[in-house]
């Protein structure tokens, strides 16, 4: 199966006013609150001939209810994770081996009233919460840690207050 190939995708690292990390649990992910695995920053696929820029806020109405955001920040790498053998043509509609993505940091410019889970008839996540990003690795799944992990580096500038909001 490692001859699938990868699916073009685009991740979000919302940032709030705070310098506090958007984080959500995947609605599909059986877990306690809190347990690390289910959950994520919103991504999404990239539509053909799509501007990864163009992506990153349309998934973010798709998946949170809310586009009210900018780009502050991206990082300057696309970054590749495999899935799980077991979820190899069960996961991503059997397509793809894993994802090729383009990471953006991003200011929520919105209020926490904005962002709407429940938009969606077939919602991606059913909580969410500002979490510091220090915590981000340790509340991903295991195949998506290493690039939390890097993230958490390379967005580090951006996890401070805002006083301006931009």
């Amino acid at each position: 199966m490692t001859d699938l190939p990868y699916r073009p995708n685009v991740g979000a690292a919302l940032f709030n006013r705070a310098g506090l990390i958007f984080v959500a649990r995947r609605a599909n992910f059986p877990n306690a609150e809190g347990a690390a695995g289910g959950w994520q920053l919103p991504q999404g696929g990239i539509d053909a001939d799509e501007d990864p820029r163009t992506a990153v806020l349309r998934e973010l109405e798709e998946e949170i209810g809310s586009n009210r955001a900018e780009v502050i920040g991206e990082h300057p790498d696309w970054l590749t994770y495999d899935l799980p053998v077991e979820l190899i043509g069960k996961a991503l509609h059997g397509r793809w081996r894993g994802q090729r993505q383009r990471w953006f940091a991003l200011r929520f410019t919105g209020v926490d009233a904005d962002i709407r889970l429940d938009l969606d008839p077939h919602p991606e996540f059913d909580a969410w919460r500002w979490a510091p990003l220090s915590e981000l690795p340790s509340l991903a799944v295991d195949f998506k840690r290493p690039i939390y992990d890097i993230l958490a580096v390379s967005f580090a500038r951006f996890a401070v207050a805002s006083p301006t909001g931009g």
